[in-house]
């Protein structure tokens, strides 16, 4: 196809240069089933609360243990995606989905459902850093926007699996909407693995002369362990940032009268903005690189921020939660696409989940702590704030970096 290219990374051997793109649309519809686990558990929030009768810091828990169990499995699963292929972690993935979410039917208290809910995370997490790196190999030429699409899966998730799961959390209890879900997974997930069974074959890499940094990375004058954390740290930045109007949407709108069925449009509609913002930064990541795109979005992320401080009305909320899902929508497979550019192929999976990871353990921290604040404070509006200052944390760590990228460009060009 005119201006798409596969990677010689991918040709184990000959294939249609239709394949990758019908292998990156099942990975597209895997990605938004199995991103569920995600997002039902924030709209699911006021339920839990009431039934379990605990504090909002309480109940805002499972979301953390969602986090942390999607955080640390997305981190093993592309160590092992990187040595026997993207097959057995979906599998591993759809397994854990079906036994948290039936199994959250029968909980007894709020222990037990952050329990499961951190194996539902675990499930989630084989959709997002493993298939990421997984669809980089199959392209080189718009590899930027392919990742993207990948990543979109998340929030086309969200779009979608937010209002179902209001409707039918409303109508008949969130407990049978946790067994309908998990059900569907078992039927849907599966066959859509074994569709991406084929592996990948990455070229050998070479050992740059002094062991220990790629051109790329000698290029920023930083070691690449010292580079990794520096993107790891911008993740949790950004992240904990971003997820005070993701975690806590529909619990911000219940309190200012407009109910949890408001507060799940906003999340719906948030989404479905940050798709055409992950499209569209994929898009740009491709003609200006990761990092740029990272501190482009990562500013006005906090643009969208500052907005929700001082409006707090009906129709301002749905106007700045669709601005926030258009703005950040591009933060997190920036990420990927700067590991792409700077480390070995062979190690896309252990280390886009590593950065992935530090931004999932970014979401866990924020969720929490917006619930905290909010006990402590009594209501959001410190939490909004808090939110803030670490998004000009996030630019800070990123500015840093890009300020020592002069003449990185060029030289992969050279190579």
């Amino acid at each position: 196809m005119p201006g798409y290219t596969t990677s010689p990374e991918a040709a184990a051997t000959p294939i249609s240069p239709l394949y990758p793109w019908l292998r990156l649309a099942i990975a597209l519809l895997f990605a938004t089933i199995a991103g569920v686990g995600m997002w039902s558990v924030a709209v699911v929030l006021p339920q839990v609360q009431t039934e379990f009768a605990v504090a909002r810091g309480v109940a805002s828990l499972p979301y953390t243990f969602t986090s942390i169990g999607y955080a640390v499995a997305g981190m093993i699963m592309g160590y092992v995606a990187d040595r026997v292929g993207i097959f057995v972690p979906l599998m591993l993935g759809a397994l854990a989905l079906v036994v948290g979410f039936v199994g959250a039917n029968f909980v007894h208290s709020i222990e037990q459902f952050m329990v499961l809910q951190a194996l539902i995370g675990a499930g989630s997490s084989v959709a997002f850093a493993p298939l990421l790196a997984d669809t980089s190999l199959w392209f080189t030429q718009r590899r930027g926007l392919a990742m993207s699409i990948v990543a979109s899966g998340n929030y086309f998730a969200g779009a979608l699996w937010s209002p179902l799961v209001e409707h039918f959390s409303h109508a008949h209890g969130w407990r049978v909407t946790y067994l309908g879900v998990g059900l569907f997974c078992i039927v849907s997930l599966v066959p859509l693995a074994l569709l991406l069974r084929r592996r990948a074959r990455t070229a050998p890499v070479v050992a740059p002369a002094n062991g220990t940094r790629t051109p790329a990375v000698r290029a920023l004058g930083v070691p690449m362990p010292g580079l990794q954390l520096l993107l790891m740290a911008a993740a949790i930045a950004c992240c904990v940032a971003m997820a005070m109007p993701q975690a806590h949407l529909v619990a911000y709108c219940g309190d200012l009268g407009y109910g949890p069925a408001r507060g799940a449009q906003m999340l719906s509609l948030m989404l479905a903005f940050g798709i055409v913002s992950r499209l569209s930064f994929g898009w740009i990541s491709d003609h200006i690189g990761g990092l740029r795109t990272l501190l482009l979005s990562s500013a006005l992320q906090g643009l969208a921020l500052v907005l929700f401080v001082p409006f707090n009305g009906l129709v301002s909320l749905y106007l700045i939660s669709a601005l926030f899902g258009l703005f950040q929508g591009g933060i997190v497979p920036s990420y990927a696409v700067i590991v792409r550019e700077y480390f070995p192929a062979s190690e896309a999976g252990t280390r886009i989940s590593a950065v992935i990871t530090a931004s999932i353990f970014g979401m866990a921290l924020g969720g929490w702590m917006s619930g905290a604040i909010f006990d402590w404070t009594g209501s959001y509006r410190a939490a909004f704030l808090n939110g803030i200052a670490w998004n000009v944390l996030n630019l800070a760590l990123a500015g840093f970096v890009w300020s020592r990228s002069k003449g990185t460009r060029r030289l992969l060009a050279a190579a």
